[in-house]
């Protein structure tokens, strides 16, 4: 998650103070095409030269992948990068 925005706030004694607004999240769609090429996690892992475990925290948002990472799953898929994973900004409040 990366936060990019920031609003200024005044507080009681005219002393200013920011709060990020906006952050940046990135989904993927790697469950998606897994899916959809009859993959499962460890063929996947297998064919990208990664371990499982690191497909299964990607598809849970649990990490963001490396650009090398991302390279090896889009030749995998035969998609472009920015196909599989999409960067969206969301308000915070």
């Amino acid at each position: 998650m990366y936060i990019n925005k920031r609003v200024k706030f005044i507080g009681d004694n005219n002393q200013g103070y920011y709060i990020e607004s906006k952050v940046m999240i990135m989904r993927n769609r790697i469950k998606e095409l897994r899916f959809k090429n009859g993959l499962t996690q460890t063929q996947l892992a297998k064919d990208a030269k990664i371990c499982r475990q690191t497909i299964s925290l990607i598809e849970r948002s649990k990490c963001i992948p490396s650009l090398l990472i991302a390279t090896r799953i889009s030749k995998v898929f035969n998609e472009p990068v920015t196909n599989i994973f999409i960067f969206e900004e969301e308000e915070l409040f």
